[in-house]
């Protein structure tokens, strides 16, 4: 029950708030956007407006390690696992510029869906071959410009924490443009929401952490599909969920 009404009034609130938030997000965007190519300012302002729900929610603590590790003015291709949908809000606590790529019934919520397409982030259509495409042509043109853009490999959130087959797409990418991969690992994230749910669950400690950088140089020589494994490794050896002693 306590759990059923802390959820009831978490996301009244965050229903009635990002109609004061998308309203300054705008005026941001009218004040920026002719100077600010990646719109930046924009996406630091998001990364705030997200972070604070999490600062307000009781019943969660988040953790963020790594972050030390990022070059600044360097773009990346950033892939980590995907646990629960608030996973989004536990990776702006990073507060550096990037482009999500989104599945496109996100863009359609009020407010914070509008905010998204304000910020120029990138849409997919799942299943659809010629959304893909898309995505992949509109990621390219984000990294190009100077801008990471954030993956979710697996395609979708994982029920049970083990991590999914990671899809090549991103690391095809990366390959394509001779650029950095980022991982990054979130742990605790689908106890507090767990997937197909809206409901809270008691109090979690959440944990986003920043992995060392694979440079284009140690995986040059390797296909799409032996990246996205390698990295895939580096990234379930951090998942709480693949490190369960044995009884």
């Amino acid at each position: 029950m306590i759990d059923w009404l802390t959820s009831v009034l978490f996301l009244s609130y965050v229903a009635a708030s990002s109609v004061v938030f998308f309203c300054m997000a705008l005026c941001i965007w009218l004040f920026t956007f002719l100077f600010d190519k990646n719109l930046v300012f924009l996406h630091m302002f998001s990364s705030f407006w997200g972070s604070m729900y999490l600062w307000l929610m009781p019943a969660w603590t988040v953790s963020t390690s790594g972050r030390e590790k990022i070059k600044k003015g360097r773009p990346y291709v950033i892939v980590s696992n995907h646990q629960s949908q608030l996973d989004i809000l536990i990776a702006y606590r990073l507060f550096f510029p990037f482009k999500w790529v989104s599945k496109i019934e996100i863009f359609r919520i009020p407010f914070i869906g509008w905010n998204m397409s304000l910020n120029r982030y990138i849409k997919l259509k799942r299943g659809k071959l010629g959304s893909i495409k898309q995505m992949l042509m509109d990621s390219e043109k984000t990294l190009r410009r100077g801008c990471s853009v954030y993956f979710f490999p697996e395609g979708t959130r994982s029920e049970s924490g083990i991590v999914r087959k990671f899809m090549p797409g991103a690391f095809r990418l990366a390959k394509k443009l001779k650029l950095p991969i980022l991982p990054i690992v979130i742990n605790g994230s689908r106890n507090a929401l767990p997937k197909g749910s809206l409901i809270f669950r008691g109090k979690n400690h959440i944990r986003i952490e920043v992995l060392d950088e694979l440079r284009y140089e140690e995986y040059a020589d390797l296909t799409s599909k032996e990246i996205a494994d390698q990295v895939r490794e580096r990234i379930t050896a951090r998942v709480d969920e693949h490190n369960v002693p044995d009884k």
